[in-house]
């Protein structure tokens, strides 16, 4: 009877089986321990697991303990024909011991990702390491309190020696300083730093305070400012100065903002209470340097500002920009007295405000070198046939790179043959370089490689076009790092060091060149000084293109070295093989 219900129960795999199975489960516990105790002293004195189960079952203990049920599964345990299933039906009984054995059963833990922002790059990093994956940033880097000098492979515990390092270079260099050195100065005012977005994304925002925290440690640790650089107070734009700029609306919108605890321009240019009064700070901040070096009462200046200003337009602000800086900055120097204004916009990305605000204006030269790739990378205006309008062409002078990873070397060649012969034919009597720093290497958007080298290098060759009258604003730049080491090297050549090590000949790149003329052969239309030098480049440039289809050509006709050597060799073994077969084939004159 129990057989049979063992073998219903497994046939249906239902209620016959469930029945079976709470019936066994129903055996005392006592029961279960005598016949483990049973099965552990016969075994000592046998030899085999068969004669174990004849034993047990000989002994009065089963027919007194043990059910109906539970007989079958020994007597297929003797005759060999135990089956898992058998087994788990019956567990209770085979178990050695009544502990829980759930142990033995896979365990399901909740792993916690770990995610966390590089301080430096604002990239996402996974896991528990410490380094940043994409910068080389440490996560607890000392990159807030020392700027570029911290080391970017440690914590900030590890920051103390190079702070008294510092610290001792700059008490020698204060010593030989004069007065007359202190003649740069630098627009900063803690109040930008409220500017900030109210709730993060999928990761910080790029455009954040930390980007102004990091340029003032630099500074402080190499002993610029404070210390060599003159201060300058800010104050708030008035709405009369900006209308010279914006429309009204756009000014009222931005106003607007202070009463809302956070909003958007546009999904990526966020504002929150504190950003109208951010965004006045910093256009009165630039027009106050403006005028205040073409007054002559400082030499030169570096506006330390946020948020940024070349992408807002005469009606709109985008792109992290609400007020257009430079602008102000230019028509501020033209209050002061200055009849023409250069604005040189090295950020990676087009100034499309700036553009627009002086498209038409004949007084403004604009010269702008960007990532462009036909129009494809942000905002994607900027191209070199956007040259003003409405009797103002060529106020415009649009550098567009066809890729991104431009380095020194174009940015440099580009300077040398279209920036300086055009504004030295334009004679400005002030300049301003809206410096963006995100074509620096390592910057996460720019991805070009612009080192502090080459921004010191581009800074020195504007400095003498305008008497040195030139005001450096700060634009883009989301990399600390590079930021904070290329606005130190600025302000460097601002206070009168030099560059580093002369120019030799500079070698751009296939895309530079041809960039280049393609600016060049537009440009000409309306500044004449270019004709000579576009037809040396373009000698050049069909030299180099010749040099390139010879190269092509010769690879084309001529196997590679490695396919020569290979042929002979392949050829040899042949002919070796052949040849050792037909004297395997003759008869050896030798033979008997």
């Amino acid at each position: 009877m129990g057989s049979e219900t063992i073998k219903t129960g497994r046939l249906a795999n239902g209620e016959a089986q469930k029945s079976v199975h709470k019936e066994r489960r129903g055996l005392s516990s006592n029961g279960m321990n005598g016949k483990h105790e049973n099965l552990g002293s016969n075994r000592a004195g046998t030899s085999s697991s068969g004669e174990d189960y004849d034993l047990m079952m000989n002994t009065g203990d089963v027919d007194g303990n043990l059910d109906g049920d539970v007989e079958p599964v020994f007597r297929k345990a003797r005759q060999g024909d135990l089956t898992f299933q058998d087994i788990h039906d019956n567990r209770d009984f085979f178990d050695e011991d009544d502990e829980d054995d759930s142990d033995w059963e896979p365990v399901q833990k909740h792993v916690e990702l770990i995610k966390w922002f590089c301080v430096n790059c604002t990239m996402v990093n996974l896991g528990d390491g410490v380094i940043c994956d994409l910068c080389g940033e440490h996560k607890d880097s000392g990159i807030l309190r020392l700027g570029c000098f911290a080391s970017p492979s440690s914590q900030d515990a590890g920051c103390s020696e190079v702070e008294s390092e510092m610290k001792g270079k700059n008490k020698e260099m204060h010593s030989q300083l004069s007065a007359s050195n202190s003649l740069t100065a630098i627009g900063f005012d803690e109040r930008m730093l409220l500017h900030s977005e109210v709730q993060m994304k999928s990761h910080p925002h790029p455009e954040r305070s930390d980007r102004l925290r990091a340029i003032a440690a630099s500074l402080a640790t190499a002993g610029l400012f404070p210390g060599r650089c003159y201060p300058i107070s800010a104050r708030e734009i008035t709405r009369e100065e900006l209308q010279m700029v914006h429309s009204l609306e756009h000014i009222q919108d931005v106003e607007l903002t202070s009463h809302i605890f956070s909003s958007y321009f546009t999904p990526d240019t966020y504002a929150n209470e504190h950003s109208a009064c951010a965004a006045r700070l910093a256009a009165g901040l630039c027009a106050d340097l403006a005028s205040t070096i073409f007054s002559g009462w400082v030499k030169n200046g570096f506006a330390m500002v946020r948020p940024p200003g070349h992408h807002a337009g005469v009606r709109e602000a985008m792109g992290f920009c609400l007020h257009n800086n430079a602008a102000v900055a230019a028509l501020a120097a033209q209050a002061a007295g200055a009849k023409k204004v250069l604005i040189v916009d090295w950020d990676v990305h087009h100034g499309n405000g700036t553009q627009e605000i002086f498209d038409q204006n004949k007084s403004v030269l604009y010269i702008s070198l960007h990532r462009h790739e036909g129009g494809k990378f942000y905002p994607g205006t900027g191209s070199a046939n956007e040259v003003g309008r409405n009797g103002a062409e060529g106020s415009c002078v649009n550098i567009p790179w066809s890729r991104g990873g431009v380095g020194d070397n174009d940015y440099i060649f580009a300077f040398q043959n279209l920036v300086l012969p055009i504004a030295t034919e334009f004679a400005p009597d002030f300049t301003i370089i809206s410096a963006g720093f995100d074509a620096a290497r390592g910057d996460p958007l720019g991805c070009c490689d612009v080192t502090p080298a080459g921004y010191s290098r581009m800074t020195d060759m504007l400095y003498t076009l305008t008497g040195g009258k030139l005001l450096v604003i700060l634009e883009g730049g989301y990399n600390l790092r590079s930021i904070s080491s290329s606005a130190t090297s600025v302000i460097k050549v601002l206070l009168g060091e030099g560059p580093g090590s002369e120019l030799g000949n500079i070698a751009p790149s296939r895309a530079g060149l041809q960039t280049v003329l393609e600016v060049m052969k537009i440009q000409m239309n309306f500044w004449p000084s270019l004709g000579s030098s576009y037809a040396k480049l373009q000698s050049q440039w069909g030299a180099y293109c010749n040099t390139r289809k010879q190269i092509k050509k010769r690879q084309r006709t001529e196997p590679p070295i490695w396919w020569k050597w290979g042929r002979k060799r392949l050829l040899y073994h042949i002919l070796v093989r052949r040849l050792h077969v037909k004297s395997r084939g003759k008869p050896s004159l030798h033979s008997s």
